[in-house]
C-alpha cells in the first residue's frame, strides 16, 4: 500500500465522518465542526495529489485557498449563531423552526 492510498483512506474517513456529523448532529457547532472536516479532508487530498504528481505548488495553493475559505465560514457562521443564540436561547437546529417574530 502506497503512500498515496494511505492519505486518500484518511482523507476519506475523514470526509465520511464529517457528513455523519452534519446529517445526524442537530447542534449548529457540530454541524460546523463537521463541514470544517469535510473541508480538512479536501485539503489532504489536494496536498496527497500534488505530491505524488506535481513538481508546481498547485494542490498547496488550492488547499491554502479551503483554508482561508473555511476561516470566513466558521467566522461568519458563529456570528449567525451567536445570534440565533441570543434570540431563541438555543442552538439546536430542530428547535429553531421558524424566522417570524
Amino acid at each position: 500500500m502506497s503512500a498515496l492510498d494511505l492519505y486518500l483512506t484518511l482523507g476519506a474517513f475523514l470526509f465520511c465522518l464529517g457528513v455523519f456529523l452534519v446529517v445526524t448532529r442537530r447542534n449548529a457547532i457540530m454541524a460546523l465542526l463537521g463541514i470544517e472536516l469535510v473541508l480538512n479532508a479536501a485539503n489532504l487530498n489536494f496536498v496527497a495529489f500534488n505530491t505524488q504528481w506535481g513538481e508546481r505548488i498547485d494542490g498547496q495553493m488550492a488547499a491554502l485557498f479551503v483554508i482561508v475559505l473555511a476561516a470566513a465560514e466558521v467566522a461568519v457562521a458563529f456570528a449567525i449563531i451567536l445570534n440565533v443564540y441570543q434570540r431563541y436561547k438555543t442552538v439546536n437546529i430542530d428547535e429553531i423552526d421558524t424566522m417570524k417574530e
